[in-house]
């Protein structure tokens, strides 16, 4: 049987990209994110190239279509070896004079909370079989505090990263590795909610939903007594460090 991955926010950009290159790699996929067309897409083109994929959808934010889906996983494959925990927002109006209880609510529940979810939803499972691995799609924003980014979505992928981190604390006797992969900015739909538009040729330099999917392959593909804790991948033109540079000291 093959090995069973769980990519969550799968319908778009990372998530997507790396339910595609997993199931090169020979995962069985079931993809999850709050819309099924987007979902059944991916999954169309996965079993067209003689994969498979499953769709189960839900709210993240929830936990219980978290355990829902969990369960469903439980009950059709027994096992899961991989969840990449990808699922990830931000809004419009995310900085301190703008930002509203009802925009930190969202932050929290759709980067925060969902992660939080997952992870604990499928640690039992990897527990009784003896071991799995989780990657959690985190940002260069749950490293260095940025105003681009805003404070709720910087803080939110800054308790995902402790939360990772905190997985291998307690979990590495049971065989199980967590991952907090913190990309700079990335040519994904999530830019589409900052409120300056970026051009073609902007988004053209960034990291590419491609090159998350390859670093997220490469970290599946380690040895078993192999934990990569952690990875900051940006663009080589990093658009924070050039303003950087332009400012007078």
């Amino acid at each position: 049987m093959s090995k069973i991955a769980w990519v969550t926010g799968a319908g778009t950009g990372i998530g997507e990209a790396a339910a595609i290159g997993l199931a090169q790699d020979g995962y069985t996929i079931v993809l999850t994110g709050r819309r099924r067309e987007p979902l059944e897409d991916v999954a169309a083109r996965i079993t067209a190239a003689g994969g498979e994929a499953v769709v189960e959808t839900g709210d993240l934010g929830k936990a219980a279509d978290v355990q829902r889906i969990v369960d469903a996983i439980q009950a059709r494959f027994g096992r899961l070896d991989l969840l990449v925990s990808n699922a990830g927002l931000n809004i419009v109006e995310r900085d301190w004079k703008r930002i509203s209880p009802e925009g930190i609510e969202t932050l929290i529940n759709g980067n925060l909370f969902s992660a939080f979810y997952c992870a604990r939803a499928v640690l039992p499972m990897m527990r009784a079989q003896g071991g799995g691995q989780m990657i959690h799609t985190a940002s260069m924003a749950g490293r260095f505090v940025s105003p681009m980014s805003g404070p709720g979505y910087a803080a939110s992928k800054h308790a995902v990263v402790a939360m990772s981190h905190s997985i291998n604390m307690e979990e590495c006797g049971n065989g199980i590795r967590s991952t907090s992969l913190c990309p700079g900015e990335v040519n994904t739909p999530i830019l589409d909610k900052r409120p300056n538009k970026l051009t073609p040729e902007q988004r053209a330099e960034m990291v590419q939903p491609e090159d998350c999917a390859n670093m997220i392959r490469y970290i599946a593909a380690q040895p078993p007594h192999v934990c990569i804790n952690e990875v900051l991948i940006t663009p080589t033109r990093n658009r924070g460090y050039l303003a950087a540079q332009a400012r007078p000291l």
